[in-house]
């Protein structure tokens, strides 16, 4: 590997302050990379020239076959529990933290890549990604951002030129991906079964100073860490349920301490509403389904808890109760999201506990398409309602909840039409429906990378309805069954 005339240079301050939570390695060679798809917008905010990374030097920055300024290539070391089983060591099997940069907006950000080879966390892998599961995590990513739910983004995908084996032969590809940073439940898990007091006390305060200084100036900081991090995956977990999305592998190495989502593999939006929806083709007893995400986040966050014992108190017994206090809060923390989603959702202010319990009653019951009903609901509010009966089976059970939502619409302070402009903001028109993503990562895989940006520029601008957009507002009628893979 060379080093490049740079066109991003970094940090090392993962690597300076958290020694014994990596491997110092080398991505593998890429012998022809190309680019594929760069996100400008992300370039220009973390303030690196667009064209700069389209340049022979800066793909090759992208593909892992140069290093840039600044950099110290690691794979991190993470533990996890996976599906409800421990694995002590997971780690960055194909991926390589290359460093930190701090954007225009004074934020630190990771720069990380995704198929880059192999390395000592491997576990018989061969460390290659392929391009449509690359292409997925770029697109949905971008839909996220788009609509305002925390994420991690793709920065860039470039092809290798290097042919990777699965069921049958796919192009291989890399992933640059940024992140406010990779630190994971898992990292805490991995940190704690050393035994290592320095170790999990050196991540403990790089976590704090990170993400959420304010722990700091607790009487006990890991334990105002823990709350900050419950705090930060119940509001996540929430604006998941908000738009119908399913993570589909949210495992504690998949759960980070920033409160950013991360891995997107096995996952989609739904299209019918149904809590027992799961699109993993691995989630055959549904630990991960749409309706249990909040049950698995809470899960994930007593492990978190676990790991963080012997920082909270010096005797780890003294630690128990008031840790066991704040991942209990963590039911309490996401109803409020959800609920206050929900109320944004449907246009009102103030307290309507029992007209938002009723209503979801009404979709797990009816099973409408999801975005559609409640980007229908400012239709109804105009006076309009044809739009969400027509999604539904029993449409005067539909029709009696609707007459009850416009009294209570009617009743509020603001004018009704200023309601349904409110509910056009948070109920999106354009999601990465599953049949067009499938469509645009095939197209891509067979060389055809236009309808790729398409989907990419459609999920950008997820609020706005578009003329010429009406089919990617639409499900798929035929979609029955609908399963994604972890893409290894």
């Amino acid at each position: 590997m060379t080093v490049a005339a740079s066109p991003v240079t970094l940090d090392d301050w993962f690597v300076r302050d958290l020694g014994g939570l990596y491997q110092p390695w080398a991505a593998a060679p890429s012998p022809s990379p190309e680019l594929v798809a760069l996100n400008e917008d992300l370039a220009a905010e973390l303030g690196v020239d667009a064209a700069a990374l389209q340049s022979p030097e800066g793909v090759a920055v992208l593909a892992g076959a140069a290093v840039p300024t600044g950099a110290t290539p690691v794979a991190m070391a993470y533990a996890g529990h996976q599906f409800g089983n421990y694995s002590p060591r997971l780690g960055d099997g194909r991926a390589l933290l290359l460093g930190e940069l701090t954007d225009t907006a004074g934020r630190r950000r990771d720069l990380h890549l995704k198929g880059s080879g192999r390395t000592p966390f491997a576990r018989g892998g061969d460390g290659r990604a392929t391009l449509g599961p690359m292409l997925r995590e770029y697109v949905v990513g971008e839909a996220m951002h788009a609509l305002g739910i925390p994420t991690t983004r793709a920065l860039a995908v470039v092809t290798t030129g290097e042919t990777v084996m699965r069921e049958t032969p796919l192009p291989g590809a890399v992933l640059a991906r940024v992140a406010s940073s990779h630190l994971r439940v898992g990292t805490f898990q991995y940190a704690a079964a050393t035994r290592d007091a320095d170790l999990l006390r050196r991540l403990t305060d790089h976590a704090i100073a990170r993400h959420h200084p304010q722990a700091a100036e607790a009487e006990r900081p890991a334990l105002a860490l823990l709350e900050s991090v419950v705090e930060a995956q119940a509001a996540l977990v929430a604006q998941w349920m908000d738009v119908g999305f399913v993570h589909g592998v949210m495992n504690t190495d998949n759960m980070t301490i920033s409160g950013e989502t991360i891995d997107y593999g096995p996952c989609a939006f739904l299209d019918a509403y149904d809590p027992a929806t799961v699109f993993s083709s691995i989630d055959h007893g549904g630990r991960y389904a749409f309706g249990n995400q909040p049950q698995a986040a809470q899960w994930n966050l007593a492990r978190f808890a676990e790991s963080l014992l012997t920082m909270i108190a010096d005797d780890p017994e003294q630690a128990i109760e008031p840790a066991t206090a704040v991942v209990s809060s963590f039911g309490e923390r996401f109803t409020r999201h959800r609920s206050a989603g929900l109320h944004a959702k449907i246009g009102l202010v103030g307290e309507h506990t029992e007209l938002v319990r009723d209503l979801v009653t009404l979709l797990t019951d009816q099973h409408p398409d999801h975005t559609r009903f409640f980007r229908g609901l400012s239709a109804a509010a105009r006076g309009n309602a044809s739009p969400v009966l027509d999604l539904v089976v029993d449409r005067d059970a539909v029709d009696a909840w609707l007459t009850r939502w416009r009294t209570a619409l009617g009743s509020q302070e603001r004018q009704v039409a200023e309601s349904a402009d409110a509910m056009d903001r948070v109920n999106p028109v354009y999601i990465p429906r599953n049949h067009h993503v499938e469509a645009a990562l095939d197209a891509a895989v067979a060389g055809d990378h236009a309808p790729f940006h398409r989907l990419v520029d459609v999920v950008a601008h997820p609020y706005a309805e578009r003329p010429g957009l009406e089919d990617y507002a639409k499900g798929d009628p035929s979609a029955t069954g609908y399963v994604t893979y972890c893409g290894t």
